[in-house]
């Protein structure tokens, strides 16, 4: 699947905001690997500053990263059942709040939800694609609840559309701001919501159901 995501363009797909070029975006860990996490992990403020810090010191707008990247933060919250679920299945974009986030591709509203457990996604929206043939899902999670309220189920969507814009920390799951976007093949009977996090057990299958979504950014 992910050779068929990436044959889909041959130029990278964006979902944060036409403005930023790819120029002012770098990679970023926040696995349980970097030393650099030497913070109260918990506090999104203190995430804040840290990836505030992070762009500045690289003069970047966007960083980007995390897909199937073991990370601690997760452990802050009982939703994800301890240290079990632990693994990222989506790909991270780290920007400021109100920064536009745009249809990866061509399709419709699938869902909105607004999941609100610690840690969880805040505001969700997905969207169905139907591509060559092949049915799959986009999910843009962390996003402000007023940018999605007038998005309907069936509203078609055009490739690189503004459809929302990312969340504060008050809302979107109390994370620094920025959004998971996540690929999925088959989304079963989710509406609004999706893991994105899943343990070792699970990683199988989720990496099969969730391909790596840089197969259609190129970046």
């Amino acid at each position: 699947m992910e050779q068929f995501l990436h044959s889909i363009s041959t130029k990278p797909l964006k979902v944060i905001d036409n403005s930023i070029g790819l120029l002012e975006y770098i990679p970023i860990s926040i696995s349980s690997d970097n030393p650099d996490l030497n913070f109260d992990i918990s506090s999104s403020k203190e995430w804040e500053v840290y990836i505030d810090s992070y762009l500045k010191r690289n003069n970047k707008k966007v960083a980007f990263g995390g897909y199937l990247e073991k990370r601690d933060i997760y452990s802050r919250s009982d939703y994800f059942e301890g240290n079990d679920r632990n693994i990222h299945l989506g790909v991270d974009f780290w920007c400021d709040a109100g920064t536009n986030v745009l249809a990866v591709l061509e399709g419709e509203v699938h869902s909105i939800g607004n999941n609100q457990n610690y840690g969880d996604y805040g505001p969700t929206l997905i969207l169905k694609h139907l591509i060559e043939g092949k049915e799959f899902y986009s999910l843009y999670g962390h996003l402000s609840a007023k940018s999605i309220e007038s998005l309907k189920k069936g509203k078609k969507v055009r490739r690189g559309e503004a459809i929302a814009k990312l969340g504060t920390s008050n809302e979107n799951g109390d994370y620094a701001p920025h959004l998971h976007f996540q690929i999925i093949i088959d989304i079963e009977n989710y509406k609004g919501d999706y893991p994105g996090v899943c343990n070792i057990h699970d990683l199988d299958f989720y990496k099969k159901n969730c391909p790596n979504p840089l197969s259609l950014c190129k970046l």
